[in-house]
């Protein structure tokens, strides 16, 4: 008898957070799928009715949705490849010794845990055609002839908050990938010197490839939150002018709070949830074949 016991007790010690992971991730998951299949409007509360699959071949059909889809290609691969690339030589510098190291470290971490709705207004005020310091700085370097309403004009507005993502999230990748460098063996770049391997060649044959576990895992987790950020979209431009700015996350926020479509709302987010489940399970899958081989 005493020997049930101790066989359970590991599953009782995790059960109260087993459950209190079940009531807080699975029942809106649950109830998400649910209203999915429903026709699901607030505006007509008493007229609830299960649709089945309608939501979903309602979906594939809606032009604002693929516009969406490939708003959010574009917002997640540019955002989250400039932030990486920009954060990887900011890393580098920062790896490096020079006096006020320290403190260049510490405020670098700005962006990153400034609030998104504060970027959002920041940058929308730096961006405003009229008199934001972003047209005044082009206009006096001789780049621009004319003001540009970066924000109003759907030729602009996706690429204007696509660099503000990129400056809001390069200190992330920044202190990750310095992390990285920090923990990688000094001997392994005295012996490269030694042997008369240049700069470019020791950073391609060792920094790089002691960096990819830091790389792969911080990317992933960037291309997750990218994809779902609303914040920073919806604070500088609503997701106008017209869906020239509209993510799958902000078509998603917009059906549900201003349209009280909960019913297509949530099947906004499930196939959201589908689509970012599927490059995570590829990616994955591939880093851990190519760990095998």
């Amino acid at each position: 008898m005493r020997k049930s016991r101790l066989n359970i007790t590991p599953y009782l010690l995790v059960a109260p957070a087993f459950i209190l992971m079940i009531l807080i991730v699975g029942y809106p998951i649950l109830n998400s799928i649910y209203m999915s299949f429903l026709d699901y409007t607030l505006y007509k509360p008493k007229n609830i009715e299960f649709v089945g699959l309608a939501n979903y071949l309602k979906v594939l059909n809606d032009p604002i949705f693929k516009e969406a889809l490939l708003n959010t290609i574009l917002w997640v691969v540019f955002g989250v490849f400039f932030q990486f690339l920009f954060g990887l030589i900011l890393a580098m510098l920062l790896n490096r010794e020079f006096k006020g190291r320290g403190f260049i470290r510490s405020i670098i971490l700005i962006p990153w845990v400034t609030p998104g709705v504060l970027i959002g207004l920041m940058w929308t005020w730096m961006y405003d055609g009229n008199y934001g310091v972003i047209n005044d700085i082009l206009s006096k370097l001789h780049i621009i002839d004319n003001y540009i309403p970066w924000l109003a004009s759907s030729n602009t507005a996706l690429a204007s908050v696509i660099v503000t993502i990129i400056w809001q999230g390069i200190p992330f990748f920044a202190i990750m990938l310095l992390t990285g460098l920090q923990a990688i063996p000094i001997e392994l770049y005295e012996a490269a010197h030694v042997d008369g391997a240049s700069s470019w060649r020791t950073f391609w044959h060792i920094t790089m490839p002691l960096l990819k576990p830091t790389i792969l895992v911080s990317s992933l987790l960037r291309i997750i939150w990218v994809a779902n950020s609303v914040d920073v979209i919806y604070t500088m431009t609503g997701g106008g002018p017209g869906y020239s700015t509209h993510t799958l996350s902000v078509y998603t926020y917009i059906k549900a709070q201003k349209a009280l479509d909960f019913g297509y709302s949530s099947t906004l987010a499930i196939y959201l949830t589908l689509i970012l489940s599927s490059v995570a399970f590829l990616y994955l899958k591939n880093l851990n074949l190519k760990e095998v081989r």
